[in-house]
């Protein structure tokens, strides 16, 4: 988590991205969020109410070949000893990929 002045407040997040064969890429990615919401992010990260952590906010990341920067994006916490995961979005764009699979090629030949 951090909030940097006259910018916003930002948590880290896990971008999974579904590839052919079963596979599975996941990015690192920050989300802004609400800056009234990082001190009750930050009050329950370590704490059982953890687990039920859910955040709406934006990529702050550009996500290649897709591009998604400042899509809204939902949060939820899939494990408790691991960052929240994206799991939803009503950009179409980054709800399509979240849910559908994608080739090899497609996503890390963008790779650096």
């Amino acid at each position: 988590m951090m909030q940097i002045p006259s910018v916003g407040a930002f948590v880290r997040a896990l971008l999974p991205i579904r590839l052919a064969g079963g596979h599975t890429v996941t990015y690192g990615v920050w989300v802004g969020i609400h800056p009234g919401e990082l001190q009750r992010v930050f009050g329950i990260w370590w704490e059982p109410e953890y687990q039920n952590l859910c955040l709406d906010g934006v990529l702050a990341n550009s996500i290649a070949p897709w591009g998604l920067l400042t899509a809204p994006v939902n949060l939820q916490v899939r494990d408790p000893q691991h960052t929240p995961h994206c799991s939803g979005s009503s950009d179409p764009q980054l709800a399509q990929v979240l849910h559908d699979e994608w080739p090899h090629e497609d996503v890390l030949g963008h790779l650096p």
